[in-house]
């Protein structure tokens, strides 16, 4: 039992590394005092992770500072506990990636691991205008995941407003429409819970 539990932990120690996570954080470690207002009820259900089996997708959205990528990242935590395969990367530098690994021939190889994952989580989407080749590899990455794995996306700005960051209308409404009629949406209101974190000086 000892040697099980070993090898257990050294496989969820590998797949939290392969995910990405800036830092590790979980369900329990959310401020639920924060000054924040979500449907609580739905993101407790995601926890479950039933949408994963389901090949479902969800959308935080919201403005900056309010939990969006921490619960998120927490979402892809519980998942790698679970056994799932988790990549979680920023929307600017995965299509940064795939846009040099054209130059050295290692754009399908790149492209295969974003589609490989059972969980992709792509943080602040649609905060840019993205280049004709960065718009095509956004139109794969959703239209090529649909239905055959699940992505979590966070954004400060709805799906309404994604249209205009594309290049191409055409591919932009049908990535988009793919991703929103599979999504379920989670929108975050309130203040940002950063400026709480501020160091500050003691007195006396």
């Amino acid at each position: 039992s000892d040697e099980i539990e070993r090898r257990e932990h050294k496989n969820l120690a590998t797949r939290l590394d392969r995910a990405g996570f800036s830092e590790a954080v979980t369900f329990e470690d959310f401020d639920w005092d924060a000054p924040v207002t979500f449907d609580r009820d739905r993101v407790r259900d995601l926890f479950g992770l039933g949408f994963l089996d389901c090949h479902e997708d969800v959308l935080f959205l919201g403005p900056v500072g309010v939990g969006k990528t921490f619960l998120a990242h927490a979402l892809g935590h519980a998942a790698c506990r679970r056994g799932y395969a988790v990549l979680a990367l920023r929307a600017d530098r995965m299509l940064k990636t795939l846009t040099h690994a054209r130059l050295d021939n290692s754009h399908e190889v790149e492209l295969r691991k974003l589609l490989a994952a059972d969980l992709l989580i792509v943080d602040d989407f649609g905060l840019d205008v993205m280049s004709p080749t960065e718009s095509r590899d956004a139109y794969e990455i959703f239209t090529e995941r649909h239905r055959a794995g699940s992505i979590i996306v966070t954004s400060n700005r709805g799906p309404d407003e994604w249209l205009a960051t594309f290049a191409d209308p055409v591919r932009a409404q049908s990535a988009i429409d793919r991703f929103t009629s599979n999504a379920y949406d989670l929108t975050i209101e309130g203040e940002s819970y950063r400026p709480r974190q501020k160091p500050r000086l003691q007195t006396g």
